[in-house]
């Protein structure tokens, strides 16, 4: 019944941008605090960005502070992350996910949340 759908992933060229979307179904978003993580080939899963409830608040790894931005509309059950300046070791599989605890200051820790999406394929490449 819950589902996380995440869309806008493609191949792009280094320097390129691309905008994910995570739609859900199943859920009303507006109790969850909203997460993006991403595996690259022959790596672990890695914790991208948070955003709050409200979406006042956002956390983000060190590896794309200042080029990617998550935001999220309640009004349409949708998260997003706008990616710029995309480089080629942001190549992986992204997945949305959404916890219902308000956990901001664990929001890196997969265990926290609560339902995944499948994931959109990201690939960087000249």
């Amino acid at each position: 019944q819950v589902q996380l759908v995440e869309s806008g992933g493609g191949l792009v060229q280094p320097g390129g941008s691309l905008r994910l979307s995570c739609a859900a179904s199943g859920l009303t978003l507006d109790g969850y605090g909203l997460g993006w993580f991403r595996q690259a080939p022959g790596k672990g899963r890695e914790a991208v960005s948070w955003i709050s409830s409200s979406g006042l608040v956002t956390k983000y790894a060190d590896s794309v502070k200042g080029r990617f931005t998550i935001s999220r509309d309640n009004s349409k059950n949708t998260l997003y992350m706008q990616m710029n300046n995309l480089r080629p070791d942001d190549t992986a599989v992204y997945i949305c996910a959404a916890e219902r605890g308000g956990y901001r200051t664990s929001w890196y820790s997969e265990i926290v949340y609560d339902y995944w999406g499948q994931g959109t394929q990201v690939t960087v490449s000249s």
